[in-house]
């Protein structure tokens, strides 16, 4: 037998961002518990708008499942001791499993006896402990931040205002902060009333007539319908944007789409500047027209039905005039502002105060950048945008639009770069050198912006680590793992010969050189190596296997392009299955045996069977092409040639005793198979692999 469980949470609003993960929470934890209490159930449904978190579970057991099982315990001879008694340990193990001892059964287990202790339980009915259940699923739920209300000491994510907790058509009786349990429901809040729910099933529906959409997907698919007919309607193209769509999903909970206008003169102003202001004020959609050209109109989302839209929407313009009304102004007096003059206010501007000011930042900036430019050999004319770039990268922090909007810094650097009259790639580095913000975003589409990008990153990375501010578990406050997978990128995007150890050691100069380093080079070398490592590793696994990536990661990553290479070669090599796993093994063989080596240094008058010369010649052969290939990063062309040496390496230990009793001759041997064993883990660590 079975009932439908619910369990509705009604809150006063949440905000939107909080929502998501606390849904997700609540359902996990009441599966989690029904799964730890041994009461089986069907499938599970979450809910959630603003003022609501509700979890409806199908088909629950009526009653705990009864268990019946057997525990092995320790052997015979550590459960007795001489005299034939329960030792300590058969006692602690009794204890543990809740039996008494002389419940013990010995069975045997491949040739061993041990003692098994039989746990038996009687399933009690779920009604019964589903209240304390319940509880403490509210007890256990975690948010960014929780408050506290009237003189209660527990804490939420808001204020719980009603709850209800339905197992088949009977309450649960819990109360907590006051509120206690029942089967009553609140509808929108202006255009709803509260309701009864009759049984779990009528959920959906109970509140779909007090005009609250709960089923969140249903609710997105409202929306996004709505916009697409607008938009063909209207003959235009509405910019949704994937994460404000999930803030307004959880704004609403009737969802009525609307538009508005504002005034075309404010098209002046530039569209990023005009589209941040929509979208992060007032969580409006930006208009566009086929050609990508902003529009004088945004689209928003109600809360609540279609009467008085015309109202609604003009008080929406009126609000969205204030705003661009105040972003026109930012905009024309940001303009009055020289250049200079907001490098100048950089000074007073606290970058870290072990590391001094923004302006002293800048100062660093420029010096990684043009010694990165000059380790590229980049053009004159590149070199001096890059030096122009980095002085002035940082100017727009001091804007008063960047001030509002946090987010168009490096934006309304290239806006007022270019309009003060710089090059424009100078203006396009300005923006560029944030790039990439986050995950997949693209890298620099210059070299000036790229060099100063990673000048930046790199700057900030080693200054963090050289005072001892090293990202541990999930604390990364100054975004250092970003920044270093930024550099990664860009490295191996814009195809930049400058290796890792390139940027490390020409910032760690820069930073040396000004005494701000508190610990020494070596320590902080190492740890960039193996920061930067764990940033290369994840750029492999989202592409190769895992061993591939421990194999061609224990060669060298320094060159990011290389490990690369080498590792979508190896990736491709091993998928051929059999015929590859021969040249693994042989390889194997050859690193084995080559750990034994005395020295490296070949003799090739100490040979005396033929395997060991053809094996020495079909290295010969390949080695100098092989050592090209790696070098111009052709790794499929590296991977093919140290393959060709397999049917050598077979016949020469089908033939040759390796361990010979002469010293000479055996350690001439192991130093053969040690030269091309160390010269093939330049290319990848092949033990590694599983074939």
């Amino acid at each position: 037998m079975s009932k439908d469980l619910l369990f509705e949470i009604g809150l006063e609003e949440v905000p939107a961002r909080f929502i998501p993960n606390a849904i997700q929470q609540l359902k996990q934890r009441m599966t989690a518990w029904l799964d730890s209490s041994r009461i089986a159930y069907g499938a599970v449904e979450a809910y959630a708008t603003p003022r609501r978190l509700a979890v409806l579970v199908k088909e629950v057991a009526e009653k705990q499942e009864d268990i019946n099982e057997e525990v092995k315990g320790p052997s015979r001879k550590i459960a007795l001791d001489e005299a034939g008694n329960w030792s300590k340990a058969a006692l602690g193990f009794a204890r543990s499993q809740g039996v008494d001892p002389e419940q013990f059964t010995f069975k045997e287990l491949g040739g061993v006896e041990y003692i098994y202790a039989t746990k038996s339980s009687i399933g009690v009915p779920t009604a019964d402990v589903l209240s304390e259940g319940l509880l403490h699923i509210l007890h256990a739920m975690t948010f960014p931040k929780f408050m506290r209300w009237a003189s209660y000491d527990f804490k939420f994510v808001r204020p719980i205002r009603w709850l209800i907790a339905l197992f088949g058509n009977d309450i649960v009786n819990l109360e907590i902060a006051g509120v206690k349990s029942g089967n009553v429901t609140r509808g929108h809040r202006f255009l709803g009333q509260d309701a009864v729910v009759a049984s779990p099933a009528d959920y959906v529906e109970v509140l779909r007539k007090q005009h609250v959409i709960v089923d969140i997907e249903e609710r997105q698919t409202l929306i996004v319908k709505q916009i697409e007919a607008l938009a063909a309607e209207k003959d235009w193209t509405i910019a949704v944007k994937d994460d404000l769509l999930e803030e307004v999903l959880y704004l609403v909970e009737t969802p009525t789409v609307l538009f508005g206008g504002f005034d075309p003169a404010f098209l002046n102003i530039p569209k990023d500047v005009l589209i941040t202001s929509m979208r992060e004020h007032q969580r409006y959609f930006p208009v566009l027209d086929r050609t990508g050209e902003l529009l004088p109109y945004f689209v928003t989302v109600r809360n609540g039905g279609s009467q008085s839209l015309e109202v609604i929407a003009k008080g929406n313009e009126k609000v969205l005039r204030a705003r661009l009304s105040d972003a026109k102004f930012f905009y024309e007096e940001d303009q009055k502002l020289e250049i200079k003059d907001a490098l100048s206010k950089l000074e007073s501007i606290v970058f870290h105060e072990e590391l001094g000011t923004v302006g002293d930042k800048v100062r660093r900036i420029r010096r990684i950048a043009d010694a990165l430019a000059e380790k590229l050999h980049v053009s004159s004319d590149t070199q001096e945008s890059v030096s122009r770039a980095a002085d002035i990268c940082k100017f727009d922090l001091v804007t008063q639009m960047v001030y509002e909007f946090p987010e168009l810094q490096g934006v309304m650097g290239e806006d007022y770069a270019r309009k003060a009259g710089e090059k424009e790639e100078v203006a396009r580095a300005v923006f560029e050198h944030y790039q990439p913000r986050y995950a997949g975003e693209t890298v620099p589409s210059t070299n000036a912006g790229a060099i100063v990008s990673i000048a930046d990153k790199i700057d900030t990375i080693t200054g963090c680590f050289s005072i001892g501010i090293i990202p541990t578990g999930s604390q990364d406050p100054y975004a250092l793992r970003r920044q270093a997978a930024g550099i990664v990128q860009i490295l191996l995007d814009r195809k930049l010969s400058a290796t890792l150890s390139d940027v490390f050691n020409i910032a760690l100069d820069v930073h040396g050189n000004l005494g701000n380093m508190k610990r020494s080079a070596d320590e902080i070398r190492k740890e960039l190596h193996e920061f930067f490592g764990l940033r290369v590793k994840k750029l492999l696994s989202e592409t190769l296997r895992y061993d591939v990536v421990d194999a061609v990661l224990a060669a060298g990553y320094d060159d990011v392009a290389s490990v690369v290479n080498r590792g979508t070669a190896l990736m491709t090599a091993v998928q051929t299955g059999e015929v590859f796993k021969a040249t693994v093994e042989s390889f194997n063989r050859v690193g084995n045996l080559a750990a034994k080596a005395v020295h490296k240094l070949v003799n090739t008058s100490e040979f005396t069977e033929q395997g060991e010369k053809t094996l020495y010649e079909a290295w010969s052969s390949a080695y100098e092409s092989y050592s090209v290939a790696l070098q111009e990063g052709d790794a499929t062309r590296a991977l093919a040639l140290a393959s060709s040496i397999t049917p050598a390496v077979t016949a020469f230990f089908d033939s040759v005793m390796v361990m010979a009793e002469d010293d000479a001759v055996r350690n001439n041997r192991l130093a053969l198979l040690a030269a091309i064993d160390s010269e093939l883990k330049r290319f990848a660590d092949f033990s590694k692999l599983v074939v």
